[in-house]
């Protein structure tokens, strides 16, 4: 058995744990007095604890595959041209030239023409493409929505999206008989650019160290702060100066059931919002909440007596609510009155526009009284739910 199977035997042994405990000291209310429910939370860190070292080893596991594979490919016939620089952004001169610029104040002047190709509208400059791929990279792994919706790529310009806007009808006719026409309509959404800018400061003593990478403390700080701004807009954003969020209260996700209680929800509720969504988008729809939610939703059973959440005890396998996958934002609302602490459908329905072109500029006099270089970091975006009717929120009674 492979060390990732065994822990998720495991998981799954402390998990048949956690449920009998849960039946056995649980009231008709699913309530436990002070000491077991301490004794059940120990149990379900230690599940988590289990949980995140899986992830751990598959992550490993993944890397380890990619560091072994081929780095290139045995040439099979001879090329027919001379191998030229690629151009622009993407050659390599552009590149030494950029990051030349980001680690020697007085370069600017050097490699001013080289550069001209990449010049922004705020005197920054473009990064280069193979580094732009690494900012984009290292913001999937900050911004899960980023791999769960779909991301698309723009120039210059508001992207217009053209929508069906009412869907027409088939009637039965007699024969040679007149077929009443439709009322088709259609529409179109607009996504446009809204800037997201960050300061990222760096010693100049760190600067001048050959060892120092720069370009992976920019990559891992653009995408820890610009990655969390990003998911927080994508679901909270109130379009003014930031993209529409799901939960946008006329153009986010409609509201599929509304729960009975200002502080609670019920597993039918939960069952509810499932079916609340059409067929179609249930194909590959998931949850998102908070972590604080799981917790809640953990101790809920359907008719049956069966946990609605359930672990994945294969490689591979994840975790499970009423058979969907799910994923957890802590920029989801918590359970309250009014808040819309779930939500549920296919977010490739939300769309992501990443404009092309992200930029450094290098701040050389603001922070020279502390002996440090500023670099501001710019990328334009919009989003917005495209299909509102994939996406559907269980949202709590309001008031008390």
């Amino acid at each position: 058995m492979s060390k990732i199977a065994e822990m998720r035997q495991k998981r799954g042994e402390l998990w048949d744990k956690a449920k009998a405990f849960l039946n056995e000291h649980a009231d008709e209310n699913g309530m436990m007095n002070a000491e077991d429910t301490a004794t059940y939370e120990r149990m379900e860190k230690d599940i988590d604890s289990f949980g995140a070292a899986i992830d751990r080893e598959e992550r490993a596991e993944r890397l380890e595959h990619e560091l072994n594979a081929p780095t290139s490919q045995m040439l099979s016939s001879r090329p027919e041209k001379p191998l030229t620089d690629k151009p622009g952004r993407t050659s390599d001169e552009y590149r030494s030239n950029f990051w030349t610029m980001v680690r020697d104040r007085y370069a600017h002047y050097t490699v001013f023409n080289a550069l001209q190709v990449g010049t922004d509208s705020e005197g920054g400059y473009l990064v280069p493409d193979e580094y732009e791929r690494t900012l984009v990279q290292a913001l999937q792994e900050e911004n899960k929505l980023r791999s769960l919706c779909k991301v698309i790529h723009t120039s210059s310009g508001d992207r217009k999206i053209p929508l069906v806007a009412s869907n027409g009808s088939a009637s039965w006719v007699d024969e040679e008989g007149q077929i009443p026409e439709s009322d088709d309509s259609f529409g179109q959404i607009s996504l446009g650019a809204h800037k997201i800018a960050s300061i990222i400061k760096v010693s100049e003593e760190l600067l001048k160290d050959s060892v120092f990478d720069i370009e992976s403390y920019i990559a891992t700080e653009f995408a820890r702060r610009v990655g969390d701004a990003e998911e927080a807009a994508f679901i909270n954003g109130d379009g003014a100066g930031k993209p529409i969020g799901l939960l946008h209260n006329t153009n986010g996700a409609a509201t599929g059931v509304t729960a009975a209680s200002a502080t609670a929800f019920t597993a039918d509720e939960l069952i509810d919002l499932v079916y609340s969504l059409k067929a179609p988008y249930r194909k590959h729809a998931l949850f998102l909440f908070n972590d604080q939610t799981l917790k809640a939703i953990r101790k809920l059973k359907d008719g049956n007596g069966q946990f609605l959440w359930q672990p994945g005890l294969q490689a591979g396998q994840p975790n499970t609510l009423l058979g969907y996958k799910y994923e957890t934002s802590y920029h989801m609302p918590l359970v309250g009155a009014g808040n819309k602490p779930i939500l549920f459908g296919d977010f490739s329905s939300y769309w992501i526009a990443d404009r092309e072109g992200r930029s450094i500029k290098r701040l050389n006099e603001l922070y020279a009284a502390t002996g440090q270089i500023g670099f501001r970091v710019t990328q334009r975006l919009d989003a917005r739910l495209v299909q509102q009717e994939g996406m559907k929120c269980l949202a709590m009674k309001a008031g008390s």
